[in-house]
């Protein structure tokens, strides 16, 4: 199951009390304060891990705490620190203060991590309180509070490619043919229902991740259809392949609602690079409107690639047309590449 959607409670340990006590021992006069400081707080932290890549750890546990600080004692013993609490999260992973809108942090390296609630401090014990005039005092600071905040996790996948395109136009055949994902095909509308990530090697180069979208409607900005919801993912993706039915009636205006859509929903999808892959060439129908097609998209400015994703003609040419495009597209956004700073500020009672 693919959740890419999540709310979740976060507390951070309480810093422990500080402790009121005084030496007494056998040959030592007048011993004087001996209370010791209380631990620190556990602090909650959130780290992006590459085993994951959906946020389905958080549909049945949302209440996370780290371990509060230990109470100091006497003998100016300190008490322990509590535990830190430390939350993996699918890289791509953005977070959100739900309070105040405020983003925390975009997690898209490997590693990266952020404090999301600090620890509370742990109270003075009342060896700080003496001076020369108060030799014995019976004070003792208690520890601060742990922060505590509601979350909001929105997943968007990371990754190189984005195939678009109309419901069953054969964006899931094309991903299988070229990775070893396995997603469902059949024929029939909406059979992806979640975005599908395969990688693609390719010849002397890295692999590249390559995401099948579930398929676009008219009116998918608005919530029609199944795409909308997945409409976010495509938004990381530095090159997007539009796959076309060439076999349907009206290719040229399958092409238009989906540009439409990706335009309505995030203007900036409109200077992504984009290839207009015209599959099923192995049919007659698509055989036909090729040349059609072919000149309209290139009198439009559009690089066009025909394959079958069936018989895997095509396909090589499509590979080569993604791979020069990713080399000569600018890397992920400055904003993405680094996300928010890896630690917040420290709030209000966080450990020092």
């Amino acid at each position: 199951m693919f959740i890419d959607r999540a709310r979740i409670f976060v507390k951070a340990g309480d810093g422990g009390n500080g402790c009121v006590a005084f030496r007494r021992e056998k040959f030592v006069p007048k011993g004087g304060p001996s209370g010791g400081d209380g631990g620190r707080g556990g602090s909650v932290a959130l780290r992006a891990d590459t085993d994951l890549n959906t946020l389905l750890s958080f549909r049945y546990r949302r209440l996370f705490k780290a371990g509060r600080g230990a109470h100091g004692e006497g003998s100016a013993r300190a008490g322990r620190s509590g535990r830190d609490l430390v939350i993996p999260v699918a890289p791509g992973t953005i977070v959100v203060d739900e309070a105040t809108g405020d983003r925390l942090a975009d997690l898209v390296a490997p590693g990266q991590e952020v404090i999301v609630a600090h620890g509370g401090r742990g109270g003075r014990g009342n060896t700080h309180f003496a001076t020369s005039t108060r030799r014995a005092p019976r004070e003792a600071e208690p520890g601060t509070p742990g922060e505590e905040r509601w979350l909001l996790l929105e997943l968007r996948l990371l990754a190189d490619v984005g195939l678009v395109g109309l419901p069953n136009a054969g964006k899931s055949s094309l991903l299988v043919r070229i990775s070893a994902a396995r997603p469902k095909v059949a024929d029939y509308p909406f059979t992806t229902t979640e975005p599908v990530l395969g990688v693609v090697p390719l010849p002397d180069a890295p692999g590249i991740v390559v995401a099948d979208i579930p398929g676009l409607i008219e009116g998918a900005h608005r919530g029609a259809g199944l795409g909308h919801e997945f409409l976010r993912h495509i938004a990381r993706t530095r090159v997007l392949v539009h796959v076309v039915d060439l076999s349907g009636s009206d290719p040229d205006a399958a092409v238009a609602t989906v540009e439409r859509e990706l335009a309505l929903h995030a203007p900036e999808l409109t200077t992504r690079p984009v290839i207009v892959a015209g599959n099923k060439m192995d049919l007659p129908d698509a055989r036909g409107r090729w040349e059609r097609f072919a000149a309209t998209m290139a009198a439009r400015g559009r690089e066009v690639v025909s394959i079958s994703a069936a018989t895997g003609e095509g396909v090589p040419a499509l590979l080569r047309a993604v791979r020069s495009r990713l080399q000569a597209a600018p890397p992920r956004g400055a904003e993405e590449a680094a996300g928010v700073a890896e630690n917040t500020p420290p709030g209000p009672g966080a450990a020092t």
